[in-house]
């Protein structure tokens, strides 16, 4: 039997990819060209004005600054989230303790409870700290994720065997030894897609930014933000900006693409 993809399963592909691609690509048209190219009907060749618009952006908002800032933001937060997620997955579904069931159910519930409505008495305490302004109030309070838990004892829960355990604590190993010689070397796959979604997350986040942080110390999304500000907006100076600050991502994805794939198929052939 020909289990080989057909005319159709790459048509159907090719067609995905380009209506996933076309969205960046037309941005950078428009960011190429001036504002009068967003009026064109699909514009698919790139203008000259790139690198003139990427001067006006990097003129217009403290650009490098709120790139630092992202970078820091990011980077904490995807090595923090990543670190304590794989220590409470690896808790909920590996160890034995009192109450496991029901945290990790109200781990999950909290799941169902919207953003918005924590902004606010959020904000409060952040006030009453005297972190408003700063970055640490951005870094805080996304240092562990209930997704990011719930994702990775999912992972854990059939990828470790119980007898792989117990041999090791025959030998002698203790607890902390356990995780480090026998559950992160199996959640590399898991730890690099919870990364590389927690890194996208963080880097595309604009609502509490925004609110906690002054204009003069922002993230680059915020900063984007006051391209937009007054009556005149010229749209290509906006998408060179948003096209400048795709490019780290980007980056991260083809840098990370060979963990993403061995992470989806080793849970494509789990169990």
């Amino acid at each position: 039997m020909n289990r080989r993809p057909g005319f159709l399963t790459y048509g159907l592909l090719s067609a995905f990819l380009i209506g996933s691609a076309y969205p960046l690509w037309w941005s950078f048209v428009v960011g190429s060209g001036t504002n009068a190219t967003r009026g064109e009907t699909l514009p698919l060749i790139p203008g000259g004005n790139f690198l003139a618009n990427a001067i006006k952006v990097l003129d217009a908002i403290p650009f490098w600054k709120a790139l630092g800032n992202s970078i820091i933001v990011s980077g904490i937060v995807t090595v923090s989230v990543v670190t304590f997620a794989t220590l409470a997955g690896y808790a909920f579904a590996k160890l034995r303790f009192r109450g496991r069931d029901g945290l990790m159910v109200f781990v999950i519930a909290t799941l169902a409870i919207p953003t918005q409505l924590g902004i606010i008495p959020l904000f409060i305490v952040m006030r009453q700290l005297g972190w408003t302004g700063t970055l640490g109030a951005v870094i805080v309070p996304t240092l562990v994720t209930a997704f990011g838990v719930f994702f990775m004892r999912q992972y854990l829960v059939d990828v470790i065997p119980d007898e792989l355990i117990e041999a090791a604590r025959v030998d002698g190993a203790n607890q902390f030894r356990v995780f480090l010689t026998v559950a992160v070397p199996a959640a590399r796959p898991a730890m690099a897609i919870l990364g590389l979604f927690t890194f996208m997350a963080t880097w595309t986040d604009f609502l509490w930014p925004l609110i906690v942080l002054p204009p003069n110390n922002p993230t680059l999304q915020t900063a984007l933000s006051q391209l937009q500000s007054g009556y005149y907006i010229d749209y290509s100076i906006v998408l060179t900006g948003a096209v400048m600050a795709t490019i780290p991502l980007l980056v991260l994805f083809i840098g990370a693409g060979r963990q993403l794939i061995a992470g989806i198929m080793a849970g494509a052939v789990k169990g």
